[in-house]
C-alpha cells in the first residue's frame, strides 16, 4: 500500500522472514514428496533426465510381460516334447514286441535235389581226390571149423565146433595197416592200435576202417570186402601168416586207389533275385577265390539278399528266406546250378511265403496299440501352446527386449505332429509282417527321437537367452530406477535438519520484527 510506510528494519526484518518463510515451504515440500526435484523449476536437467530414465524404464519394463509369456511359450513346447519322446518311446516298446512275437508267415524256400557226399563243410561233393576200392578176400570153406561160412560174428579166436578161425590169432600177434600196426591182446584192448583175441571179424574189420580213414567194410555171402580210404592205398600184412591167410587174405594184399569224379557243384552258378528287399546274389560253387565251396561261406553270400541255407543228411541243400524277410517270396532262380539235370536245383520249384493266422492277429492287435500311440502325439503336439502361440505347431515366437525395437529375437516353431516326425499309421498285413517290417517302422522312430532331441536343445538353448534378457532387463530397469531417484530424491534427514533449522529462523526473525517495531509502539502509546 502506497500510503504506509515501513521502517527500514521492519521492512529489513520482514523480508528476512518471507525468505524464511519461502525455503521452510520449500523444505516441507521436498519432506513431503520425498523429492528434491519436483518441476522443471527445481532443477530442468535434473528433472528431465530423470524424466527421461523413468519413461525407458518404464518402457522396458512394459516389455518384461512380453518375455514372461516368451518363456512360458519355450517351456510349453519342451513339455510337448517331453510327452511326444515318451510317447515315442512307448512306440518303439510295441515295435519291439513285433519282433518277439512268432514270425508271421511259414517262410518262402526252395530245396535242391540231392548231393552225394556233399556236406556243411562241403558242398561241392565228392571231392577230385581218389575214391574208395574195395579189396574181396576169397574166403575158402575149408578156413572155418563150423558153420562152413565166414560171418561177422566169426570169433578170430576159439575152440573146436566154434564159429572161429580155422587158425587162430594169438596175444602179440600184429596186424599192419597201411603202416600202423594193430596188435592182437589176450584181454583188455584199448585205443585204435589194439584189439582182443576174444573179438570178432566185424570188430576187426572196424580197426581196420579206422587205420585207414575208409568206412563201411564188411563181410559179404562169406568174403571179406575192406575198402581203402581216400588219404592212400591200402596195404594189410601180419606177424601170423596162417591166421591172415585164415581170414582170406592169403599172405597180405594190396588194392589202389581209384580215381575219384568231378565234384557235382563244381563251378555251377546259382543266382537268386532280390529277396525282400535284399540285394540279388550271384554264387559261383569251387574252391577259388571268392567262390563257395562250404555251408558257411554260401549263407555269408546269401545274407544280403534276406537269405540262408541249410543242408540235410542226404546233401540237398534247403534255402529259405530270414525272419526279416519272411513276408518275401524267394526271387527268380537261375544259373547253371538250377539246369544241370542231376545236382542243383534243376525242376525245383521255390515255396511261396504261407500266413500265419494266429501270429498276423497278434501283429494285428500291436498295430492298433501303436495307431493309438500316433494319434496321441498328434494331440500331444496340438495341445502344446501358451498364450495362443505353438512351438510344435509351426507358429514363430517375436520377443523384443529394448524400447527401440532393435533388440530382438524370432524362434522358429516346428511341425512336431507325427508327420513332421516321419511317422505314420500302419496297417494290419503290410506292417508288422516281418521282422524286417518291424525293423523300418523302429528305424523310423529312432530318427524321431533324434530329432525331438535336438529341438529340445534347440529350444533350451532358446529359452536360456530369453532368461538371461529377462533377468538382464529386471536389473536394468533397476539401474534406470535408481539413477533417476539420485537425480531426485531428497535426503530427509538434511532436510528435516533445514525444517528445524528454518523454524528456528522464523521464530528469531518474528521476535525481530516486534523489536523493530517497538519505536511505532511508542508512538502509538502518546497517541492513547
Amino acid at each position: 500500500m502506497a500510503g504506509i510506510t515501513l521502517t527500514s528494519a521492519v521492512r529489513q526484518n520482514l523480508l528476512s522472514l518471507q525468505s524464511t518463510a519461502s525455503l521452510l515451504s520449500e523444505t516441507q515440500n521436498r519432506l513431503s514428496t520425498g523429492n528434491k526435484v519436483n518441476s522443471a523449476l527445481d532443477n530442468p536437467t535434473n528433472f528431465f533426465t530423470a524424466s527421461s530414465l523413468h519413461s525407458r524404464s518404464s518402457d522396458i519394463n512394459n516389455l518384461l510381460d512380453g518375455i514372461g509369456n516368451g518363456v512360458q511359450i519355450l517351456q510349453a513346447a519342451n513339455t510337448g516334447i517331453t510327452s511326444i519322446q515318451k510317447l515315442v518311446d512307448s512306440a518303439k516298446s510295441i515295435a519291439n514286441q513285433a519282433l518277439q512275437t512268432t514270425v508271421g508267415y511259414t517262410k518262402s524256400s526252395i530245396t535242391s535235389l540231392a548231393t552225394t557226399g556233399a556236406t556243411a563243410s562241403n558242398l561241392l561233393g565228392p571231392s577230385g581226390a581218389p575214391t574208395t576200392a574195395a579189396f574181396t578176400g576169397a574166403a575158402a570153406v575149408n578156413n572155418l571149423t563150423t558153420p562152413g561160412t565166414l560171418t561177422g560174428a566169426t570169433k578170430l579166436s576159439g575152440g573146436a565146433n566154434s564159429d572161429s578161425l580155422t587158425t587162430s590169432f594169438a596175444a602179440n600177434d600184429t596186424l599192419t595197416v597201411n603202416g600202423q600196426t594193430l596188435t592182437f591182446k589176450a584181454s583188455g584192448a584199448s585205443g585204435a592200435n589194439e584189439i582182443n583175441i576174444t573179438d570178432d571179424v566185424t570188430a576187426l574189420l572196424g580197426k581196420i576202417d579206422g587205420l585207414t580213414g575208409a568206412t563201411g567194410s564188411t563181410v559179404t555171402a562169406g568174403k571179406l570186402v575192406i575198402n581203402t580210404g581216400t588219404a592212400s592205398d591200402l596195404t594189410i600184412t601180419s606177424s601170423a601168416a596162417a591166421p591172415l591167410a585164415a581170414l582170406g587174405l592169403s599172405t597180405g594184399v594190396t588194392q589202389a586207389r581209384t580215381a575219384g569224379s568231378a565234384p557235382a557243384l563244381q563251378g555251377k552258378v546259382l543266382t537268386i533275385g532280390a529277396t525282400g528287399g535284399g540285394t540279388a546274389s550271384s554264387i559261383t560253387f569251387g574252391t577259388s577265390a571268392g567262390q563257395v565251396d562250404t555251408l558257411d561261406k554260401l549263407n555269408t553270400a546269401l545274407s544280403t539278399n534276406n537269405l540262408q541255407a541249410s543242408i540235410d543228411t542226404t546233401g540237398k541243400l534247403t534255402i529259405t528266406t530270414t525272419n526279416d524277410a519272411a513276408s518275401a517270396n524267394i526271387g527268380t532262380v537261375g544259373g547253371t546250378a538250377s539246369t544241370t539235370s542231376t545236382v542243383g536245383f534243376n525242376g525245383q520249384s521255390v515255396v511261396n511265403a504261407v500266413k500265419d493266422p494266429t501270429s498276423q492277429a497278434t501283429r494285428a492287435s500291436l498295430i492298433a496299440q501303436y495307431n493309438q500311440v500316433i494319434d496321441q502325439i498328434e494331440t500331444t503336439a496340438k495341445d502344446s501352446s501358451f498364450n495362443g502361440v505353438n512351438l510344435l505347431n509351426n507358429d514363430t515366437l517375436k520377443l523384443t527386449f529394448n524400447e527401440t525395437g532393435t533388440s530382438k529375437l524370432s524362434i522358429s516353431g516346428v511341425s512336431f505332429g507325427p508327420g513332421g516326425l516321419g511317422l505314420s499309421k500302419l496297417t494290419a498285413g503290410t506292417d508288422f509282417t516281418d521282422n524286417a517290417a518291424a525293423n523300418k517302422t523302429l528305424a523310423s522312430l529312432t530318427t524321431a527321437s533324434t530329432t525331438l532331441r535336438s529341438q529340445a536343445s534347440s529350444f533350451g538353448s532358446n529359452l536360456s537367452v530369453v532368461q538371461i534378457r529377462q533377468d538382464f532387463s529386471k536389473s536394468l530397469i533397476n539401474v534406470l530406477q535408481t539413477g533417476a531417484s539420485n537425480l531426485t530424491l531428497a535426503d530427509t534427514n538434511e532436510e528435516a535438519a533445514n525444517s528445524q533449522a528454518l523454524s528456528t529462523r522464523q521464530s528469531i526473525a518474528v521476535s525481530a520484527l516486534s523489536l523493530a517495531n517497538t519505536a511505532q509502539q511508542g508512538v502509538l502509546q502518546l497517541l492513547r
